[in-house]
Order: C-alpha cells, then sequence, then structure tokens
C-alpha cells in the first residue's frame, strides 16, 4: 500500500497503460492527476476520439491534463503546481524534458515492455518477436534524460509462444506491466528498491516499426519470415506482391520442402505454400488492398494463385 503522502501522477495513453493505472487506483494510491496524449481524429469520419487512459481518469474523476508538448514551460509549471511525489509513465509518447525528470522526489518511474538492457526504444514487443526470441518481459526503470537508459529496478519475465503475434504479446504483458509496477511500489515504500545499472553492452534497440518494415525478402529462410510475419502483426503488417498489388499476409506457419524463393509450390483450402530462401511458409490468412482479411481458401475461390505463381516480383 501507498502511503497517502506520496501524491502520484500517472502518465500513459494506449490500452497497453491501463492495467497499471488500474492498479494504482485499486490500491488507493493518491493520483493527483493523469497526463496523456491529445485527442485524435479516428476513423472514417475522423472523429475525435480520447485515448483509453483518459476515459479511465475521467470515469475515475482523476484529473486528466493534454499538452501537445511537455517540454513547454507553461506545461512544466502546470506539472509542478500538481507537486507530486512521484510520476508513473506508461507508453505515455513523449519524451520526458529534464525539467519534468527533477519534480517528483522519488523521480519518475517507467514501464519498459521488455527486459532490459535489450530492446530499449518504442517497439520492443514487435523487435523481439521478429528477432525470434523466446522469452520476453517487462522492467520498471528509474527514468534518466537518455531513452530507456535509466537504472532497472523490477522485471518480470514471460516466455514467447512460437506462433504468437505481437499483438497477442501485446495483451499478455500488460497485467505483467501492473504486477511490476505493484512490487516496485511496494520496495519504495518499504525502502528497499535496488537501483542497478544496465549494462550497455547488451543493449540493442527497437526503433519504431514502418510499413516498408514488412516487406518479405523469399530469399530468407522460412522460419525469419514467420517471425516477421507475426512480429508486425497486427500492424504495420508483413506483406509481399501479387501480379503488382500488395498481398498482405498472416497466420503462417513453417515447413519443410525446397523450391525456387518465391514460387507457390502447393494452393488448397489449407493454405497457400511458399518457398523460401530455407524451407515453405504455409500463409493461412491473406489481404489485397481495400479489401478484408479473407483465410486462404476463401480468398482461393475470388483470386487465381496457382502452383509456380511468383510472389514479390
Amino acid at each position: 500500500m501507498i502511503p497517502q503522502d506520496i501524491r502520484t501522477v500517472f502518465m500513459g495513453t494506449p490500452d497497453f497503460a491501463l492495467d497499471t493505472l488500474r492498479g494504482l487506483i485499486e490500491a488507493g494510491v493518491p493520483l493527483v492527476g493523469v497526463y496523456t496524449q491529445p485527442d485524435r481524429p479516428k476513423g472514417r469520419g475522423k472523429k475525435m476520439t480520447p485515448p483509453p487512459v483518459k476515459e479511465l481518469a475521467l470515469e475515475q474523476k482523476i484529473p486528466v491534463f493534454q499538452p501537445q508538448k511537455l517540454r513547454d514551460p507553461q506545461a512544466v509549471a502546470e506539472l509542478q503546481a500538481l507537486a507530486p511525489d512521484l510520476i508513473v509513465v506508461v507508453a505515455y509518447g513523449q519524451i520526458l524534458p529534464q525539467a519534468v525528470l527533477d519534480i517528483p522526489k522519488h523521480g519518475c518511474i517507467n514501464v519498459h515492455a521488455s527486459l532490459l538492457p535489450k530492446y530499449r526504444g518504442a517497439a520492443p514487443i514487435n523487435k523481439v518477436i521478429v528477432d525470434g526470441e523466446s522469452e520476453t518481459g517487462v522492467t520498471t526503470m528509474l527514468m534518466d534524460i537518455g531513452l530507456d537508459t535509466g537504472d532497472m529496478l523490477v522485471k518480470r519475465s514471460m516466455s514467447i509462444g512460437a506462433d504468437e503475434t505481437a499483438g497477442q504479446l501485446h495483451d499478455r504483458m500488460a497485467p505483467l506491466g501492473r504486477e511490476a509496477m505493484d512490487e516496485t511500489l511496494r520496495q519504495l515504500c518499504a525502502g528497499t528498491l535496488k537501483p542497478q545499472k544496465q549494462n550497455e553492452a547488451d543493449t540493442c534497440y527497437a526503433s519504431m516499426m514502418k510499413k516498408e518494415d514488412g516487406l518479405i525478402d523469399w530469399s530468407l529462410p522460412a522460419q525469419t519470415i514467420h517471425n516477421l510475419v507475426r512480429g508486425l502483426d497486427p500492424w504495420p503488417a508483413a506483406y509481399t506482391s501479387l501480379n503488382g498489388e500488395t498481398l498482405k499476409i498472416s497466420k503462417t506457419a513453417v515447413e519443410a520442402g525446397s523450391a525456387a524463393a518465391g514460387s507457390v509450390v502447393s494452393s488448397d483450402e489449407s493454405g497457400v505454400c511458399v518457398a523460401c530462401g530455407e524451407g515453405v511458409l504455409r500463409i493461412g490468412e491473406l489481404q489485397l488492398p481495400g479489401k478484408r482479411k479473407m483465410l486462404a481458401a476463401d480468398f482461393l475461390r475470388g483470386h487465381s494463385l496457382a502452383v509456380g505463381s511468383d510472389l514479390g516480383k
């Protein structure tokens, strides 16, 4: 339980941050403010939509702040006026300037979705799958001015399923972030936190994924491509080309076999099998531009993808 004299500000934006915010609320943490990104236009109608964290905060009658830039002097002054003793950060979406880091006496504690020092950066969940890792986790970290370079506090690890996608892993990791933060705050209150420096030699960077990162190189091994597909699912998605059109693919599996890389070796209701540099990739779902995602069986009823067809050319 957090002492009622530790005034806390929460900073977060997407669904991933909700579990940790709920944990703070249920633990009775005195939340004096929630910072989140500004409302954004969403959907075909471009309706202004609040972030998930804002919706939860308003439900709980917690004051919400949405500065365009946290580094603006006015935004910093507004935060100072709240006089927080602690700032908890989960996927906020803005870099905290030194002026903000200096405000709370207990510092700014971040939940990062990797086992630091590996996979610093904006897309650790995607990158850990693309790289074919079998384990990941969350790390709470005492923030400094660097990008995910602060001292580590508490870690929680978890295995990654052989066919698990980034979207599925994301959903499983959110409660783990709450658990790690709960333990961090318990240790903070007990005075038993032991910050640990990150070993720079062990670090790697997971930059924000871009659409072009999903382009498939069929000369690579099937396992490498399978990892790419699931690491970029649901966004930005792995893709190839078919008759000059972009073809997104998902729900893949690795099989034995060999043929010219990128050539279709079988095409039936069970999937479309494409030869890779090593092995064969079975594709279970496909999607053309402007169309819905379809199971292979449904796709083949309306599109020709005969054995011998070349993908990616």
